[in-house]
């Protein structure tokens, strides 16, 4: 298993991983409307060069932002890679932290990010509701049945 650039795979195989996960490219959230299929990132392909984790990103100036984070086998280490991969990214960049932003009920993200370093920083309460305007595919109930109306940004400072 390898992780690779997603620039070096073929565009309809990205195009294809982030419609067949999310439904559709676009990313709605706070920070931008991103279309992560156009965005810096990595895969984590296995010997069959099958895309078996995602990650998107941005870097404005001394900020990086991860904008996506999917990994299709839990436990294995993947999404940990994958944000490792980000985290060298930025540092070779000069940045100073990596934020990104999950949903209230997405209790999964928030475990995962936290114990690889990274606080809340912010509530974006009703931010959700925002996006549904732009965005009305957005559902309304999410993991575990908890609505989903707010954002939460975590940040991960980079001085290792």
């Amino acid at each position: 298993m390898t992780i690779i650039a997603i620039q070096q795979l073929p565009q309809q195989n990205v195009l294809h991983f982030f419609r067949e996960h999310w439904g559709t490219t676009e990313m709605v959230i706070s920070s931008g409307i991103y279309d992560c299929s156009q965005l810096e990132g990595f895969a984590y392909v296995n010997d069959q060069q099958e895309m078996i984790g995602l990650v998107t990103y941005i870097i404005r100036k001394q900020d990086c932002e991860i904008i996506s984070l999917d990994s299709l086998v839990e436990g294995k280490g993947i999404g940990s890679a994958l944000v490792k991969a980000v985290e060298q990214v930025a540092l070779d960049h000069g940045c100073t932290c990596i934020t990104l932003i999950t949903t209230n009920d997405n209790l999964h993200a928030l475990k995962f990010y936290q114990k690889r370093g990274y606080f809340l920083i912010e509530l974006l309460r009703d931010a959700v509701e925002k996006a549904r305007a732009y965005k009305p595919s957005i559902p309304l109930i999410g993991n575990d049945g908890i609505p989903i109306r707010d954002e939460l940004r975590l940040q991960k400072q980079l001085d290792f």
